[in-house]
């Protein structure tokens, strides 16, 4: 069978990409069984990937890469964020999106690649093939994973059965395959994004909360991260979800607030005020003041009175 490989060969970086130092990676059609929009085969040591692509690197592709791991954990960047998938996980990645390997003879599972226009417009919508906002590191239970694996592997024996059906036929069983393990993971994709959410929105409440009560003597995320039991990347997701901002800037701006406040209504001194926020160096104080508002202290109480 021939590797299935996640990124074109020579010629495959698209005329657009002109000056773009992220090199884009074309579907390699002439290397899939029968010439077909897919493939799907095994990841290990025996595996290769393209000698051209340079996996150790950022580079971006036009087409859907789908892993499940068998063996984990394994590190890969997606758009400049670290996953870390371990046995029984799936990676996502869509086309557009930028991603590194990190050591290419450490995976170990199933990969599968499809072109897009592989599948009808319909079954494409129907399968959220380009719902971006859908994470890309799933955690399948064992009933999902022993489901999704049935379905590649059903996918597989009918992408390497090239003999018993004419090329037509055998293009449309392979759709039909694809879709019904497309819809599975699809399914799992929402489910697991619903729950995300959920989970975020639970986080960053108490996140928030913990800030309004320790704000005024602690700045650090991670103390607040190790107060609550989350990881610091765990906080930063779900900030980021409620927010769109980063835990620290979420800290800085409640700081800021409770600085202008004083300021403004407030005849204290501006070493007080910034001993009342966290800061028992005026200076600091002033420093961070005027980076995050453009303006001193003073100044900005002078333009309040």
């Amino acid at each position: 069978m021939t590797d299935v490989i996640t990124q074109g060969g020579a010629g495959a970086e698209s005329e657009d990409d002109a000056g773009d130092q992220i090199r884009t990676f074309r579907f390699p059609v002439d290397l899939s069984l029968a010439g077909v929009g897919l493939q799907v085969g095994p990841m290990g040591r025996d595996h290769t990937w393209h000698a051209e692509a340079p996996l150790r690197r950022v580079h971006r592709i036009d087409f859907h890469v789908v892993m499940l791991f068998s063996e984990g954990p394994v590190r890969h960047m997606i758009d400049f964020a670290e996953y870390e998938a371990a046995a029984g996980d799936v990676l996502w990645i869509r086309p557009g999106q930028v991603h590194r390997f990190s050591r290419p003879d450490e995976y170990r599972g199933t990969v599968l690649t499809m072109q897009p226009g592989f599948l009808p417009r319909a079954t494409v919508e129907a399968t959220g093939l380009y719902r971006y906002d859908l994470p890309p590191l799933l955690h399948p239970d064992p009933a999902q994973r022993s489901a999704l694996q049935a379905a590649l592997n059903q996918l597989r024996r009918e992408y390497e059965d090239t003999e018993t059906l004419p090329l037509n036929l055998h293009t449309t069983v392979l759709r039909h395959s694809l879709t019904a393990f497309l819809v599975r993971l699809s399914h799992l994709a929402t489910s697991s994004a619903q729950a995300d959410r959920r989970h975020n929105d639970t986080t960053f409440t108490l996140f928030r909360d913990a800030v309004e009560k320790g704000f005024t003597t602690n700045h650090s995320v991670s103390a607040y991260a190790d107060a609550l039991g989350y990881s610091r990347r765990t906080l930063v997701r779900a900030v980021r979800a409620a927010t769109g901002e980063t835990p620290k800037a979420f800290i800085d701006k409640r700081v800021v607030l409770e600085a202008k406040r004083l300021l403004a209504h407030t005849d204290l001194p501006i070493g007080r005020v910034g001993a009342a926020v966290g800061f028992p160096d005026a200076a600091n104080f002033s420093k961070f003041f005027q980076l995050r508002t453009g303006q001193t202290p003073v100044a900005f109480r002078a333009e309040m009175r």
